[in-house]
């Protein structure tokens, strides 16, 4: 059993945005990056597709449920300064193939309370955005877990 944990794709700087954060969408490298994913996904037959609600996150998934033909859901426990420990709890409910998308300060919280819990990272850590974090459970608990690279995109 695996779930997805994916950092949004690129949606430019930060500072360099004029307006409400939650709603920086994706930049065009970030858009490739999204359909990039979608494609690597769609095989692995993800189940609820779950994001946080700023807008760049949304837009990471929604190519993926396009090609599912679904809807992506917004929870609060993968916005940015979510409790890591509800986090993490939370994920424990979720079913098989799920794919969440959050940040980039939620995410390595996450992965070191797992980490903490007993779970076997392979490999080195990558925080980078567009990165796809592999988790694997054994019942409600995660034993192992990979990271994807960022998909290449020009």
């Amino acid at each position: 059993m695996s779930l997805f944990l994916v950092r949004h794709a690129k949606a430019g700087k930060r500072k360099e945005w004029d307006g409400d954060d939650e709603l920086r969408p994706l930049d065009k490298i970030g858009r490739l990056q999204a359909e990039a994913i979608a494609l690597r996904l769609a095989g692995k037959a993800p189940g609820d597709l779950y994001s946080s609600r700023y807008l760049r996150c949304v837009q990471t998934l929604e190519p993926l449920a396009e090609r599912l033909g679904t809807t992506v859901a917004v929870n609060d426990h993968l916005t940015e300064g979510a409790d890591w420990g509800a986090t993490v709890d939370w994920m424990t409910t979720l079913g098989d193939g799920s794919v969440l998308c959050s940040h980039g300060d939620v995410i390595p919280d996450v992965i070191a309370a797992l980490e903490r819990r007993g779970m076997d990272i392979a490999g080195d850590a990558d925080w980078r955005k567009a990165t796809v974090w592999v988790l694997e459970r054994n019942g409600g608990d995660f034993v192992k877990a990979k990271v994807w690279s960022p998909p290449s995109v020009r």
